[in-house]
């Protein structure tokens, strides 16, 4: 097993299908919390106590085609965050998801290679610096994240980017 980095992450795997909606991985009901351990226990509610335990043990979220479509929710991924989960890798994302994941310090990266060679349960190590999914043996190429947003993850979020940015410009 190799180590988490800053930029390099992973681990197990659970796989979805296409078209997850911001519903699904997130009730609306839940929405009036921002705290990601609260909302984590309620994320991929609507699927079951299985899917949700399978969810706990997981650190990679793998999907199909256009994750995160629905509403604009930026719970989506805070919850997410708050299970546990480290990375989603999906052949596509809604657009609001994808800037929300950044937003909030979730890496979201598209590879719809590394999405058809990965088993739900398989170890997953995404590094978003050089632009590489690894399953197993086998690495699969995605475009690297540009600098500003490496720096947006690695602070934790955009928020958090921009009170380390205005901190230091006051000093």
């Amino acid at each position: 097993m190799s180590a988490v980095t800053k930029d390099r992450l992973g681990g197990r795997s659970i796989v979805f299908g296409d078209d997850i909606n911001t519903d699904v991985i997130i009730p609306g009901r839940y929405l009036v919390s921002i705290d990601p351990i609260e909302l984590g226990t309620h994320a991929f509610e609507p699927l079951g106590p299985e899917v949700q335990a399978k969810l706990k043990e997981s650190r990679v979220v793998v999907a199909g085609r256009n994750f995160g479509c629905g509403s604009a929710r930026e719970q989506a991924s805070t919850c997410l965050i708050g299970v546990g989960v480290t990375a989603v890798v999906a052949r596509s994302y809604s657009r609001v998801f994808f800037r929300n994941a950044i937003n909030t310090g979730l890496v979201a990266v598209e590879c719809p290679a590394a999405v058809d060679a990965i088993t739900e349960g398989d170890d997953v190590w995404v590094d978003y610096e050089a632009g590489t999914v690894t399953v197993g043996d086998r690495s699969f190429p995605f475009t690297p994240f540009p600098p500003v947003l490496r720096e947006i993850l690695e602070a934790g979020g955009l928020i958090e980017h921009l009170m380390k940015k205005f901190a230091k410009e006051k000093s």
